[in-house]
């Protein structure tokens, strides 16, 4: 069946390719494929639930099952509403672009995303803070603005520009450059390009294997993105019948975090490359199969919910709603008319919503809608200008400090840069002599259980390199307005340097844990062992 579908959609482009430049399709079938690529997400990230982050550094073997299943939609629903951070940020996006039309400022785009009433992380929360400090796009995604920058962020949140700019790539990679450097820059922006790009070309190509060599061929050919996806591509060209095979050549090759505080020198990995390297292997491995391939990719393990999400998106567009298996979809319908968190948009709403806006884009660059038919122009993208974070910065020790900044903190290292990984806590339930007994590794987080969310502090911290106030750092302590890490500094003098941080309002109810500093140096080859002196 799954070949016939097939083999049917490729008699279809290849008919249109003959007669015309343009893709026309029905009306109905225009929303079908919108659809399908909003449901085929959802499904995706529900599915990855209950593996996320959990297989770092390993794949999910065979023998382990992944549940589906009625009512499994709605049961992720009311458990874990975070879980749809994929869709509810594009959603935000899909509304602003609505209510501000297409031609709105990054500004306002960047100030719609940093307001909104949701938990965010990484690169998102890390953009989102630099806004709210004044700090607008693109610096508010660049990597000396933030350390997530290469994270995989804007990747999740990017499929909802290919469905408003179906089958229109140079307008998907204008609309990704608008949005990604909100919150990345270099790789961490491309991974969201490229997952606009696989979106907006399975309107019109006719497999996986299109779709993915369409979408990397606009990210530059000298970017490390670029690079890692390529290597997917050539080795299931050598090596087509075993995806672990490949995946092993990736962990080897490629599983080597620079940026992610959390993830430099552990397991854990965050990084855009790899987790979109994730996406390309299921869906050459998958062979266009729905549930083969979203079931590779969560077996990829790392961000094992919103790789399996985009490969769902992607191929709900190639085959559409209706075409996506009752067994994957019946358990969606349940929560298609729910409202997401922090928003007014459903998947109800945003089938529509995007269904509008493509029209609206289609006429904009000279497509035409007439008698229930659409025709894309379909145009040549231009390849995106090459940007790479974390040059002439690379890792060299990730210290393990696991101590409490009470009113200074003090440390000496050798290289160009520092990142403190750590945050402030709130210590209501404890004493200040149990903090200085106890190591914070054994304090449970249900001793630092976060204020409430309208708590006002905001920590501010001095931070002195080399006997010089580089800035103060603002802590705030409510959940949405927080700052990841305390402090960090790249492209310092190659050398010996001294930090200090001053607490400058300290209260008794909160302290800033330390958890570790990862140390960088403009040399790429360094010692194997690293003394800290």
């Amino acid at each position: 069946m799954r070949k016939s579908i097939i083999f049917l959609i490729g008699l279809f482009v290849f008919v249109l390719r003959i007669y015309s430049d343009n893709l026309i399709l029905s009306e109905e079938e225009l929303l079908n494929k919108i659809k399908g690529g909003w449901a085929g997400q959802t499904i995706g990230v529900v599915f990855g639930a209950p593996t996320e982050f959990k297989f770092s550094g390993t794949y999910i073997q065979d023998y382990q099952p992944i549940p589906w299943g009625e009512n499994y939609v709605k049961y992720w629903w009311e458990k874990k509403p975070g879980l749809f951070d994929d869709i509810y940020n594009d959603c935000t996006f899909v509304e602003a672009f609505d209510e501000l039309g297409f031609d709105c400022s990054q500004e306002e785009l960047a100030k719609r995303f940093a307001y909104a009433n949701y938990h965010l992380a990484h690169a998102n929360q890390a953009g989102r803070y630099n806004i709210r400090q004044g700090i607008m796009p693109p610096a508010s995604g660049h990597w000396l603005n933030n350390p997530h920058a290469d994270d995989l962020d804007f990747q999740i949140e990017a499929d909802f520009i290919g469905l408003m700019a179906p089958a229109m790539l140079p307008e998907a990679l204008q609309i990704a450059a608008k949005v990604g450097h909100i919150m990345t820059s270099g790789d961490g922006f491309y991974g969201g390009a490229f997952v606009a790009a696989l979106y907006s070309a399975a309107f019109y190509e006719n497999s996986p294997e299109a779709i993915l060599q369409t979408a990397i061929s606009k990210i530059p050919e000298e970017s490390t993105f670029y690079q890692c996806i390529k290597d997917v591509i050539d080795f299931h060209s050598h090596h087509p019948n075993n995806w672990k095979d490949c995946w092993c050549f990736l962990q080897e090759k490629w599983n080597c975090d620079v940026g992610c505080p959390k993830g430099v020198f552990l397991n854990f990995n965050i990084d855009a490359k790899l987790n979109s390297a994730f996406v390309a292997l299921a869906m050459l491995y998958g062979e266009g199969d729905f549930a083969s391939s979203i079931d590779i990719a969560a077996r990829c393990g790392q961000d094992s919910d919103c790789n399996p999400s985009t490969v769902g998106g992607v191929l709900g567009v190639l085959y559409g709603y209706k075409n996506i298996p009752s067994f994957w979809l019946n358990p969606l319908k349940e929560i298609e008319n729910n409202t997401f968190e922090g928003t007014d948009m459903s998947l109800s709403k945003a089938y529509q919503m995007s269904f509008d806006q493509a029209k609206k884009l289609i006429t904009r660059v000279g497509g035409k809608i007439a008698q229930k038919t659409v025709e894309i122009p379909i145009k040549e993208a231009e390849v995106l200008p090459l940007e790479q974070n974390f040059k002439n910065t690379y890792p060299i020790y990730r210290e393990r400090k696991d101590c409490f900044l009470m009113d200074t903190f003090k440390f000496d290292f050798t290289g160009n840069g520092f990142v403190i990984w750590g945050n402030l806590c709130c210590t209501r339930h404890i004493t200040l002599d149990y903090i200085n007994r106890v190591s914070t590794r054994h304090i449970g987080s249900e001793v630092f259980a976060l204020a409430e969310s309208d708590d006002p502090y905001v920590a501010k911290v001095e931070v002195w390199i080399d006997g010089v106030l580089d800035q103060i750092a603002q802590l705030p302590m409510r959940n949405t307005d927080r700052k990841l890490e305390p402090a960090w500094k790249y492209l310092l003098r190659e050398g010996k340097h001294h930090v200090e941080l001053r607490w400058l309002n300290r209260e008794n109810d909160y302290v800033i844990r330390i958890n570790d500093i990862m140390y960088y140096s403009e040399k790429k080859e360094h010692n194997r062992f690293y003394f800290n002196k």
